[in-house]
């Protein structure tokens, strides 16, 4: 597996180890689950403002969606 080093001032490592600590994971796994929740977080963006730039565009409440494919409150 690939490995990355990241070189942060005794301060910010203090402040990452008490973040993954409270949330009872690796350091490692809480950076990735960070950055990753960043990326997430960006792409989410973008494909709204991309969204909102085509004003022709139809959206559908959650009911007209569970209608016009058939689906139940169950699903």
């Amino acid at each position: 597996m690939p490995h990355i080093s990241l070189r942060v001032s005794e301060s910010e490592k203090t402040w990452m180890e008490g973040y993954a600590k409270v949330h009872g994971v690796s350091l490692s796994d809480a950076l990735k689950a960070v950055f990753f929740e960043k990326l997430e977080d960006e792409y989410d963006l973008k494909a709204i403002q991309k969204y909102e730039a085509n004003p022709d565009q139809k959206s559908y409440s959650l009911e007209e969606a569970k209608r016009t494919l058939g689906l139940s409150d169950g699903v």
